[in-house]
């Protein structure tokens, strides 16, 4: 499908970047497990047969393997997009993440970076447990040399993971597991990192989020004027966006799929707490596995239902 021409999928979104970017810059290559058949979610649906098992590569089970591999063609001078599946599958990489990847560009005094986008799928995945079901994002986000991005819709989906690939830093990109299948309009405009989307405006309340918890928001059902804004990019993530919304409302809801305890909401709630003195709150998941039932995984799902009682508290 062609950007711009109909609507795609979030999934297709992705793949129409991917493909946008390669036919832009040759260094642009993929690397992954099941790439070669169009990945888990069909996000590199027919690239193979375009640019060649040269360019899309498929992988051996390992992603230490897969990342450090990935390290090393970046520093060699290309630009991989490196697909970890899911995130919770990407663990086994946390040394050439974290130890490689991102220190390089300071260890080599600048000389080299790692330009290279670390597809790393995050959030509740129905059905598939504790193992399957992790939103990891603060991790990343706590490491120095890291950027990190969330995309909440098929457009971000394509402009952002253009912006990564483009980007000069390791990119740690975490689409939603749930979100491959949602429909939108996709135009070819570009949207840069670090800039948040104000959703919806309103004046009673400054409500900030990322990924599917973005739409469990706009879902929210409340009698209250709710501002909702879409961080998008994590780190860096876009303060003065965030901190002229809460002058204007004088509250703040941070909501998250995380788990709430030591989720990245804590550090948006605790810089708007210095810098304006507002009144903050956060909602994220309760500190449990996800559980395989529906009505366990449902414990650990941050529904509009949960958003709208937790707005309803806040003015009562």
């Amino acid at each position: 499908m062609e950007v711009g021409k109909t609507p795609l999928s979030y999934a297709a979104a992705g793949c129409a970047a991917v493909r946008a970017a390669m036919q832009a810059d040759s260094r642009v290559v993929v690397v992954g497990e099941d790439v070669g058949r169009g990945g888990v979610f069909q996000q590199y649906k027919g690239l193979q047969g375009e640019f060649g098992a040269g360019r899309v590569i498929d992988t051996p089970i390992s992603e230490s393997t897969i990342m450090g591999a990935a390290v090393g063609m970046a520093l060699a001078g290309l630009r991989p997009v490196v697909e970890m599946r899911v995130v919770d599958f990407a663990l086994c990489a946390m040394d050439e993440i974290v130890n490689q990847a991102a220190k390089a560009r300071y260890m080599l005094g600048g000389q080299s970076g790692v330009p290279l986008v670390a597809r790393l799928p995050i959030g509740l995945w129905a059905g598939s447990a504790a193992q399957h079901s992790q939103s990891l994002e603060a991790w990343f986000a706590h490491i120095p040399g890291l950027v990190v991005v969330a995309p909440a819709t098929p457009q971000d989906n394509y402009s952002l993971l253009r912006a990564a690939i483009d980007c000069g830093d390791p990119v740690i990109y975490m689409e939603h597991k749930e979100l491959w299948g949602l429909e939108g309009e996709v135009s070819p405009r570009d949207i840069p990192l670090g800039k948040a989307n104000v959703v919806r405006e309103g004046k009673d309340l400054t409500l900030v989020t990322w990924s599917r918890t973005v739409h469990a928001a706009l879902q929210a059902e409340t009698k209250k004027s709710v501002e909702i804004i879409d961080l998008r990019t994590l780190w860096p993530w876009d303060r003065e966006t965030v901190l002229s919304s809460v002058r204007k409302t004088g509250e703040l809801l941070v909501v998250h799929e995380a788990v709430q305890a030591a989720g990245f909401g804590a550090e948006i709630a605790a810089t708007v707490a210095e810098e304006t003195g507002a009144r903050v709150r956060r909602l994220g998941a309760p500190r449990i596995p996800v559980g395989y039932a529906i009505s366990l995984e449902d414990e650990a799902r941050i529904s509009a239902e949960k958003i709208a009682a937790c707005i309803a508290r806040l003015f009562q």
